[in-house]
């Protein structure tokens, strides 16, 4: 109980920095800036928290890591609960300290829902992608892997942006939601990228190579 506590309290502090700095971003920089915010506030808490709770920060990748049974199950209320609640006070700081008429934040589609929809699963997979290779499997681990995820996010954020809000974290979207009670097309940023993450998840998965019975792991360079 203890230690499921301390990792939901680094996913709340993640998640919190994530929202509070990225959709602050929105109201104080160019729109060209935005998606370099986003990407490297999730580069700096990967590496300030990973060792703690895996870096999630986001409900659609704990539950692609549950689908592929890479994450316990009774622990996924504890992270959702540390992601939604950091995420809340983040946007309520933003909304506080950067006060205007606008709704910071708010995620929208700019395009056909269906074309919304699955560009938020293909961002979503693109970087629950990422994330389970550098993650789970050793010859990706690394130094890099928040420079990779921070990547991925920042990627997605430059080309849904101006789409969708490239979301790809239901908590993310959830917040400012809830704080400008702006819910029209809400169900998307929830959806999508859960099912986005778990296909990644599953992909990963399939695609994986482990090394054979007798074989050393170091020298496993792929499936060839």
């Amino acid at each position: 109980m203890k230690n499921k506590f301390k990792k939901s309290i680094a996913e709340f502090i993640g998640t919190f920095a994530l929202v509070f700095m990225g959709t602050g971003s929105i109201f104080i920089c160019p729109p060209s800036v935005v998606p370099l915010v986003f990407g490297l506030i999730i580069m700096v808490m990967i590496y300030s928290l990973g060792h703690i709770s895996g870096a999630h920060f986001n409900p659609a990748v704990t539950l692609g890591f549950v689908v592929v049974r890479r994450f316990p199950f009774k622990e996924l209320g504890w992270y959702w609960g540390g992601q939604i609640l950091g995420a809340i006070l983040g946007s309520f700081l933003v909304k506080f300290l950067f006060f205007s008429e606008a709704s910071i934040g708010v995620t929208l589609p700019s395009i056909l829902i269906s074309k919304a929809f699955f560009l938020e699963v293909i961002l979503t997979f693109i970087l629950m992608l990422t994330i389970i290779s550098v993650a789970t499997d050793y010859r990706a681990q690394g130094y890099m892997a928040g420079l990779s995820i921070g990547g991925a996010v920042c990627l997605g954020a430059f080309i849904g942006g101006p789409l969708t809000g490239g979301s790809m974290n239901p908590a993310r979207s959830f917040a400012p939601a809830l704080m400008y009670s702006q819910w029209d097309f809400h169900w998307l940023y929830w959806i999508a990228p859960m099912v986005g993450a778990a296909l990644a998840a599953l992909t990963y998965e399939f695609i994986r190579c482990e090394a054979q019975e007798g074989e050393n792991k170091k020298n496993v360079k792929g499936c060839c």
